[in-house]
């Protein structure tokens, strides 16, 4: 070892690895095609409370990825300590919508692309996966889900009403059914015929029906 190999570093002969052109380039479409998806799941989502941090999020997933893509393409030896030093991530965030892991598996997988330089996969397929799904989570259904919250007095009165549902709606199906002295709590689930709710006011006018509530929901939340 002489004077010079003190002072050499194998840190800076990795500097010039990646050219600047290669790394504005990679990193400016990541960008692009980051903020494509987040406009995406902003347009098609559909939980209760949006947030915009996971979009945000999405957005720098996709760079943060082309960035490490990067530089484990260019050192076979950084990839083994990269696989490492990432398996010892925990992530402890809970994904409340299942939609959620697709955009997050889609960002990923758009910057591992990128970085590898295969640019009109990334960005066709991008364009294919955000048209398929604007398609198919916009999509309304034909016949929208309603839950009918029914109070009546005993199970004549509980007959009585179940009869006049299934005489006024399309589909009327028993969810649940709670019990209590003087008192049959019903959960239905049912599809309308029209969009006119006035069979409500009359079923609530109905004798032992102490009170009816149409409400509307999705579809997810109950088998």
């Amino acid at each position: 070892m002489n004077f010079n190999d003190i002072f050499r570093s194998s840190f800076l002969e990795n500097v010039t690895s990646v050219s600047l052109f290669d790394m504005a380039l990679a990193l400016l479409l990541s960008f692009g095609l980051g903020l494509f998806i987040f406009l995406i799941y902003r347009k098609t989502y559909q939980g209760v409370m949006y947030s915009s941090s996971f979009g945000v999020t999405l957005l720098a997933l996709t760079m943060i990825t082309t960035l490490v893509i990067l530089a484990v393409t260019s050192n076979v030896v950084l990839s083994l300590g990269m696989v490492g030093a990432l398996s010892i991530v925990r992530f402890r965030t809970a994904i409340k919508e299942p939609l959620d892991i697709a955009f997050l598996f889609w960002a990923i997988a758009v910057g591992i692309v990128l970085a590898a330089g295969m640019i009109p996969l990334a960005v066709i397929g991008s364009v294919i996966i955000g048209l398929i799904l604007l398609v198919f989570v916009n999509r309304k259904s034909h016949c929208d889900p309603f839950i009918v919250v029914l109070q009546c007095e005993n199970h004549d009165s509980e007959t009585a009403a179940r009869a006049f549902l299934e005489e006024n709606t399309r589909r009327c199906a028993v969810k649940s059914k709670t019990v209590q002295k003087g008192l049959v709590e019903l959960n239905l689930d049912v599809r309308l015929k029209d969009d006119n709710t006035d069979f409500v006011n009359a079923l609530a006018e109905m004798p032992g029906v102490h009170s009816a509530v149409l409400v509307s929901y999705n579809g997810d939340y109950m088998g």
